[in-house]
């Protein structure tokens, strides 16, 4: 299983979050925005960032950017509102700056999961091809 990172302003999401990772066999840490999550990446990097794109203080799209930059192996799933205009700057955002996926809210606890284990999976598969081409 998977370490998740969660980071969104709202500590019920993150309660909830956290629960749903921990009963499926994550670990899962929380903070509340960027400045927090970066500190707890920097003493113990997680394979997956699940985090929402409106953050107080530093916004989410550049937290993303800072994690892509200072931790390029740890998978990166952006949160923001289905049908909002975020989903526009955070698509580009992902081809800019390569971040994996985007997660839609509302969202399912299954499809929460779903897509951690696709960018997993994903991850999986681009290091299996790496080594045969080495």
């Amino acid at each position: 299983m998977a370490s998740v990172l969660i980071v969104h302003r709202a500590r019920e999401a993150l309660q909830v979050l956290a629960g749903i990772l921990r009963r499926h066999g994550h670990t899962a840490l929380t903070a509340p925005d960027g400045e927090r999550a970066l500190r707890l990446l920097e003493g113990d990097p997680t394979d997956v960032v699940l985090s929402d794109v409106h953050l107080p203080g530093m916004g989410g799209i550049e937290f993303l950017t800072r994690v892509r930059e200072a931790f390029p192996e740890t998978r990166i799933i952006a949160m923001c509102k289905r049908g909002s205009l975020d989903k526009e700057d955070v698509s580009e955002a992902v081809k800019s700056h390569g971040m994996i996926s985007i997660l839609e809210k509302p969202f399912s606890p299954d499809e929460c999961l779903e897509v951690i284990r696709l960018v997993l999976e994903a991850d999986d598969e681009g290091a299996a091809a790496r080594a045969e081409g080495a």
